[in-house]
């Protein structure tokens, strides 16, 4: 009995190690740089909303995931090319992105877009100099409305263009912008209104990775079930930020 007990315990200690042993190793790739979605804190980690969202979509699937940075003006060659597994930065879906790689169910719904320029200016949103941030949806936009375009690497750089006059506004997500005009003291406003651009954000994978994405949708649409996706959107993102 005591040999049937032991033989037990030693096969359940082995089926275990071989579960831990088979978990696959995926590579999460984020640019570190567009807070509250993601960016570097104070100890030099990446944190933000998707940091969080994309450990426990980690957990629930299974998964021993590991965090990538790269820039955003590579981050789709660099995913194509094998650097890292999956994009979660804050990436709108979109049918021009979807021709080269694949996303998975959007994790959060599409919300606007919005321009931010200085307190008092009188601001042409159609004949004016508008940045935004190279390869978003923004940029894509404004070179459509007839605006001067002028693209920046980093989002950083597209308020600061907007403080030193080098751009009339800025446009880039209302929820990026949301708490950076909450905290000029009044020296940044909204402008216009509302811009809907892409369809919500989700997770880009290449195209042969099929079975990740399965994986990852089934613990997205889990997390939208049972309210896990509400409150962290609730935590991280102001109030009027849309939810599931």
């Amino acid at each position: 009995m005591w040999k049937t007990i032991e033989a037990a315990g030693i096969a359940a200690i082995l089926a275990a190690t071989a579960g831990a042993a088979a978990a696959q190793t995926v590579r999460m790739g984020t640019e570190g740089a567009y807070p509250p979605y993601n960016f570097i804190n104070d100890k030099g980690e990446i944190d933000g909303f998707e940091r969080e969202m994309g450990d426990e979509a980690c957990k629930r699937a299974g998964l021993d995931c590991v965090w990538v940075k790269n820039d955003w003006d590579s981050i789709i060659p660099n995913l194509v090319s094998g650097n890292y597994d999956t994009i979660i930065a804050g990436m709108s879906i979109t049918d021009e992105r979807d021709e080269v790689i694949d996303f998975t169910d959007p994790y959060i719904p599409p919300s606007p877009s919005a321009y931010v320029a200085l307190a008092g200016q009188d601001v042409d949103l159609s004949g004016g100099v508008i940045a935004a941030q190279t390869s978003t949806i923004q940029a894509g936009h404004i070179a459509e409305t007839g605006a001067t375009l002028v693209e920046f690497a980093t989002p950083d750089e597209t308020i600061a263009a907007v403080r030193n006059g080098e751009a009339d506004a800025v446009l880039a997500d209302k929820d990026y912008l949301e708490p950076i005009v909450n905290e000029s003291g009044g020296e940044l406003v909204f402008v216009g209104g509302d811009v809907p651009l892409g369809g919500g954000i989700g997770m880009g994978l290449r195209e042969s990775d099929g079975e990740l994405r399965a994986k990852f949708n089934a613990v997205i649409a889990e997390m939208k079930a049972d309210g896990t996706l509400n409150a962290m959107l609730a935590k991280w993102f102001t109030e009027n930020t849309p939810k599931w």
